[in-house]
């Protein structure tokens, strides 16, 4: 595999997840990445957060998820994290991937991409 850069007209995207724990985080991170609606998620345990909610800045212990994902399903995993998650403003923003290793931003493309994406149901 070469170490050479990605196109500048990549379609990739983190998509950057808080999570309650790390179970949680594990339990959408797989539906994710089963559903194909992700490559492959990163799980970081623990992270501090800091925050204002309901008026007071709130500080609590919390789990990053960070799903690879292309920018056409962006839209269909925010959708799928609001379902599955605990919080009832859940944090799931996407950041485009605008340099790296191209064949890892390929691979990112062709697993997201997959003819076999089995689409979420709200039973899940």
């Amino acid at each position: 595999m070469s170490a050479s850069a990605t196109k500048p007209e990549s379609n990739a995207c983190f998509i950057y997840v808080t999570t309650g724990s790390i179970d949680e985080a594990k339990t959408i991170g797989r539906k994710l990445v089963e559903t194909r609606l992700a490559a492959c998620v990163n799980i970081i345990d623990p992270m501090i957060s800091l925050y204002w909610w309901e008026g007071k800045v709130q500080e609590g212990n919390e789990t990053v998820l960070i799903a690879k994902t292309t920018a056409v399903k962006v839209a269909a995993l925010t959708a799928a994290v609001c379902e599955l998650h605990s919080y009832d403003c859940p944090c799931a923003i996407a950041l485009p991937i605008v340099d790296g290793n191209a064949d890892y931003v390929d691979w990112i493309g062709r697993e997201a991409a997959n003819e076999d994406c089995q689409i979420m149901t709200p039973d899940l």
